[in-house]
């Protein structure tokens, strides 16, 4: 299959290199040109891991105008506040429909993709879809090297109308197609996506680790404390709730994490503990990072938003985002996802939402 994967970092390297070595045609897109430039000269990763091989990837470019160039499927691995801003470009681009899936699109990051994307060209009807969440537990080491430490299971997907997702996971190339589920609804993988709930407390409980320049630490073996713990689950709660609301039950972080990694435990400081995947996880060095910068504008507020749309309180939730305002001193309720936007301009397919 023709594929063309969006994003260079520790994901999209991880599936440009899993898929050329299953045998499809990869393209690998990334905007800054520094950042993959050993690639551009050498155009093989060298992937360890779970997944061990040297892939030759077929094409590997900084211009999205070549990268977009009839690909039978994109894989957008990209953060997601990347995605507004890719979905415009993309609309310049794709002159017939296409499938297009985000991994993950975070919260309702379908919708605002369709947005975007028609606000710019409404004639064209791509296929967009959103994951749970990202299928590799891995790292970038190198810009040519990655190692994924494992292979989620049973990651759901989800198409804005979720009317066909078992065709979407059909068409998925070989390599992925046994690793993805179709969804029931979209809001089983956005309310589902649980990196909001895992990433963004823990981080922000460890300012002072974090901004160390001595000290290194296991984000999540030695980040997450048992209170840290309790206090993800309270969080965790509320995002049950909002789902449960919404008609679509959902798994507890809990659940997930022992079905997704094959693990055991009776909370979520136990599972977290015996995760062999997250052993050698170290954590970030800054908050402005990922887990911080992309998990709450467009994860936690448009989750709180919905909620409390709904009637609830989503008092815990709420903490967590007006910490990370206060601490870095940026708005994020007004810079993360307008959820009424969306709605207004999405029509009767985002109005579902709140029905």
């Amino acid at each position: 299959m023709k594929v063309t994967v969006i994003g260079a970092g520790n994901s999209g390297l991880a599936m440009a290199a899993h898929l050329t070595i299953e045998g499809h045609e990869v393209t690998l897109w990334n905007r800054t040109e520094k950042n993959i430039q050993d690639l551009l000269e050498n155009p093989i990763i060298h992937c360890s891991g779970v997944i061990n091989g040297d892939a030759r990837i077929a094409h590997v470019t900084n211009n999205l105008k070549d990268a977009l160039l009839d690909p039978e499927m994109i894989f957008v691995t990209t953060p997601a506040f990347s995605h507004a801003g890719l979905a415009t470009q993309f609309a310049s681009f794709i002159t017939k429909p296409t499938t297009i899936i985000l991994n993950p699109g975070r919260t309702f990051g379908a919708l605002e993709f369709q947005y975007n994307f028609h606000k710019v060209n409404p004639f064209v009807e791509p296929i967009i879809a959103e994951t749970q969440t990202i299928l590799y537990t891995c790292r970038k080491v190198t810009q040519n090297q990655v190692e994924i430490y494992a292979l989620k299971h049973d990651v759901l997907v989800s198409t804005i109308a979720g009317d066909d997702n078992q065709t979407l996971v059909n068409n998925l190339p070989t390599g992925l197609r046994d690793k993805f589920i179709p969804a029931n609804s979209m809001i089983e993988t956005s309310i589902g996506n649980v990196g909001m709930i895992m990433h963004c407390a823990p981080i922000l409980l460890n300012t002072g680790w974090v901004e160390s320049e001595q000290d290194d630490f296991n984000y999540y073996r030695t980040g997450i404390s048992r209170t840290i713990a309790g206090f993800i689950e309270k969080m965790d709660k509320e995002r049950v709730e909002v789902a449960k609301k919404l008609g679509h039950p959902i798994e507890t972080a809990v659940e997930w994490m022992k079905r997704t990694y094959e693990l055991e435990g009776d909370d979520l400081y136990s599972v977290i503990q015996s995760n062999e995947a997250y052993a050698t996880i170290q954590a970030p060095r800054s908050l402005e990072h990922r887990y911080v910068m992309e998990d709450i504008p467009t994860g936690l507020v448009p989750l709180e938003a919905v909620g409390k749309e709904l009637g609830l309180e989503m008092k815990t939730i709420g903490l967590v985002i007006d910490l990370a305002s206060t601490l870095l001193e940026i708005d994020f309720r007004k810079e993360g996802r307008n959820l009424h936007e969306l709605i207004e301009e999405n029509g009767i397919s985002a109005r579902m939402i709140l029905n």
